[in-house]
């Protein structure tokens, strides 16, 4: 009998949210905790840091991949039966890691212990949409706030460990990580929906993507997360060079100022949690896309007029907020369109998302002018451009709004 079965509802999801935020915090913690090490890993492995930067895209490439395959196998085989191998898997690649002998063997295993990883996380979203129902946004907020301590803590440990153990400790706490959940996940991991019936979906990867792309409502809103994702990822491949670099802030102060902008993701969370269900996802996108906007145009005129780091901070912290606002409520909407394809949804919005992430250090690469203004300038694009996608629902809300 499923776990769920045995109590009230209430009580299960209060049992279950922390599980299923600390599996979705396996990949924050792997791309986050080894932020402030990037410039000693490069001289380990006698090595640029531009080439310690890639194993970041190659990472959300390797997770992109791993969607890609799993999350139409999610909706047939079931929940277990990928989560419970690809956690074991990560764990296993965690530890190998700081075994490497060159920078090359280095990010073909971020690769692997990315892709091992997705199995695990692209189970979530299903599990959420299911109990949730049409309250998914609330449910996946819940999740992002308990989630967000990862990224929140992740900086300022990994600068602790390896100034403490040295770099590969990072790794082996990953690993260690990776098998406490797998142990909790073996107990209290529930099953999908369909999981007691004798027959089971049959897989049918095409199918499904087919299924997922074909609807139109949800194709604007699939654009918008992977379009919100690259402003993200652009924030996430830049920050390092931006803090670290360019205004020589130093590990410790890096990772307390990464720690402000993750805080802003929380309240952003929090405040999404409590209204959602008043003011409908819908709503909250635009507004939040707005916001966004208007701080994005500021961002990039502070680093026109070359200000100094504090407007950096004051700016990018309520930017921030507002794309947290926009990634999961976009995601939500998507959700509440496939009830029986939630496991191909979460995979088209995470493939799009980690795909399009990885490109995220490639364009910056190519635009790079050792100054945060590339930086600037593709988060604002990415605001543009979901605009622009979302036109329809921007006359409806001001129609709305008259």
């Amino acid at each position: 009998m499923s776990f769920f079965r045995s109590k009230p509802a209430a009580s299960r999801m209060t049992t279950l949210l922390p599980l299923l935020a600390s599996i979705v915090a396996i990949t924050p913690l792997a791309l986050d905790m080894y932020l402030p090490a990037m410039l000693t890993i490069a001289d380990y492995f006698h090595t640029s840091v531009a080439i310690v930067q890639n194993s970041l895209s190659v990472y959300l490439a390797g997770y992109a991949a791993g969607l890609l395959l799993f999350g139409p196998m999610v909706d047939s085989i079931g929940r277990r039966a990928l989560a419970l191998p690809g956690l074991l898997a990560f764990s296993i690649a965690s530890l190998l890691l700081p075994l490497c002998s060159s920078v090359e063997m280095f990010t073909v295993l971020r690769f692997i212990q990315a892709f091992c990883g997705s199995a695990a996380t692209v189970v979530v979203p299903g599990v959420i949409r299911q109990f949730y129902g049409k309250d998914t946004a609330k449910g996946m907020s819940y999740v992002s706030m308990i989630m967000m301590l990862a990224p929140l803590v992740a900086p300022t440990m990994g600068s602790v460990i390896m100034y403490s153990l040295g770099w590969q400790a990072m790794f082996y706490f990953l690993g260690a990580y990776g098998i406490s959940i797998f142990t909790l996940s073996v107990s209290k991991l529930p099953h999908s929906a369909f999981s007691t019936e004798p027959s089971r979906p049959p897989i049918d990867i095409i199918g499904r993507y087919k299924t997922v792309f074909s609807h139109q409502p949800a194709r604007k809103y699939i654009i918008t997360s992977m379009l919100v994702s690259l402003s993200f990822f652009a924030y996430l491949t830049s920050i390092p060079f931006i803090y670290l670099q360019f205004y020589q802030t130093g590990e410790f102060v890096f990772s307390a100022l990464f720690a402000l902008n993750i805080v802003s993701f929380m309240l952003a969370q929090f405040f999404n949690s409590r209204f959602v269900s008043r003011l409908g996802s819908t709503y909250i996108l635009i507004r939040a896309l707005y916001l966004g906007l208007l701080f994005a145009s500021l961002l990039v005129l502070i680093h026109v007029l070359q200000l100094s780091l504090v407007w950096t901070v004051v700016c990018i912290m309520p930017l921030m907020g507002s794309i947290a606002l926009i990634a999961v409520n976009s995601d939500a909407l998507i959700l509440m369109e496939f009830a029986e394809h939630s496991g191909t949804a979460t995979a088209v919005i995470g493939t799009l998302r980690f795909g399009i992430g990885a490109a995220a250090g490639p364009i910056l690469t190519f635009f790079h002018n050792d100054t945060p203004l590339p930086f600037a300038l593709l988060m604002f694009s990415s605001l543009v451009l979901i605009i622009y996608f979302l036109r329809s629902n921007l006359s409806i809300s001001s129609n709305a709004k008259a």
